[in-house]
């Protein structure tokens, strides 16, 4: 945005929050944005109360060198996340040129992210192109052992990562529900804790195949963090995975899992990281995580590349005070990570490619 401004354009910034059930609603506005981009540019910055119609084409017309336009939520018009092209032509009639600098919404294939760029001169922002940049170079040709460390719940996002791992990497650390999954897998009963029964037989397939001359290894916690309830207060215990039963749910990866993680991350020149490996949101809980983000940023100190990122996991940095600035690079994205190292092509960049 600075690049924009200082080179003497004037700036348009169309983006969403939340989740509006595709229709205004004043708890998703961009408005209340409108002094922190005045702070953060150091420039005015107006606000055009629609995305779209007279009012933003006129705020738009009157903008001078130097100025900034700030547009209502995109998601207020439902036409934004399918891609309606008459829509995308009212959003480019706005503009003269377009830049994606959003890496976070790269995976969907919104009108603002493919539909905008096909009608106009389009460009990379410099955000993005770090994404890029960075992700492609862990990912592409990363220098080995290559150690993957992927947690959170969500299997339908996760096991295309981790298949796409088992021949790109070396070594796959599981943690989270994803790790619960992968222990049921393994036969173990996991007493009430979250896990997703449907993708058991996949798991057990990764497993197979993780074993195979070539392949990478997947890690499954051998012990494990239990409770009977998620607090502060809560009595855990740090049992191997064959002693789980009744109302234990698992919260955590235990210590001799974690001192195997640790080991493995120590002889790693390539870290890709997304997700806490336990219930981070309480101390209790949050144990593993901080012991591996450690081994992580001390691997990235002697030498390994480290990319580490998710929503979870920088807040599980920004709770615990843990350095982001201990790693090679944090992305920004979420879903769009996962897609990218998982080897997908992102609409938004293929967009930007034609």
């Amino acid at each position: 945005m600075q690049a924009i401004l200082k080179g003497g354009g004037s700036l348009i910034l169309m983006a969403h929050q939340g989740r509006p059930k595709d229709k205004p609603d004043p708890i998703f506005s961009q408005k209340p944005l409108v002094p922190v981009l005045e702070k953060l540019l150091k420039t005015k910055v107006l606000f055009a109360d629609s995305c779209i119609g007279d009012s933003a084409k006129k705020a738009s017309a009157n903008l001078k060198p130097g100025e900034v336009l700030l547009l209502e939520n995109l998601r207020f018009d439902p036409r934004e996340k399918k891609n309606d092209m008459a829509f995308a032509k009212e959003l480019a009639s706005l503009a003269d040129l377009y830049v994606n600098d959003a890496f976070t919404n790269c995976h969907r294939a919104h009108a603002s992210m493919v539909g905008v760029p096909a009608l106009l001169p389009s460009f990379m922002g410099l955000q993005l192109e770090e994404e890029v940049t960075h992700l492609s170079q862990a990912t592409e040709d990363p220098e080995h052992p290559v150690v993957l460390i992927i947690s959170g719940a969500k299997m339908e996002t996760k096991i295309p990562v981790i298949e796409h791992f088992l021949s790109k990497g070396d070594d796959v650390l599981v943690g989270g529900c994803i790790a619960n999954t992968f222990i049921a897998a393994r036969g173990f009963d996991v007493g009430v804790s979250k896990y997703e029964e449907e993708w058991v037989e996949k798991c057990q397939e990764l497993m197979l195949e993780g074993e195979l001359a070539g392949k990478a290894k997947i890690h499954v916690p051998r012990d494990v963090v239990v409770a009977t309830e998620a607090s502060e207060t809560a009595t855990k215990l740090d049992l191997p995975v064959e002693d789980i039963e009744g109302d234990m749910a698992i919260y955590d990866i235990g210590k001799v899992s974690i001192e195997r993680f640790i080991a493995i991350i120590a002889t790693a020149k390539t870290i890709i990281w997304n997700g806490p490996l336990g219930l981070s949101e309480f101390n209790r809980f949050s144990h593993a995580t901080k012991r591996i983000a450690e081994a992580v940023a001390a691997s990235c100190k002697s030498g390994a590349t480290a990319i580490i990122g998710g929503g979870d996991t920088i807040d599980f940095h920004t709770r615990y005070n843990y350095p982001l600035d201990a790693y090679t690079y944090v992305s920004t994205g979420g879903g769009a990570m996962l897609e990218f190292i998982g080897g997908k092509e992102l609409p938004a960049l293929a967009a930007l490619r034609k």
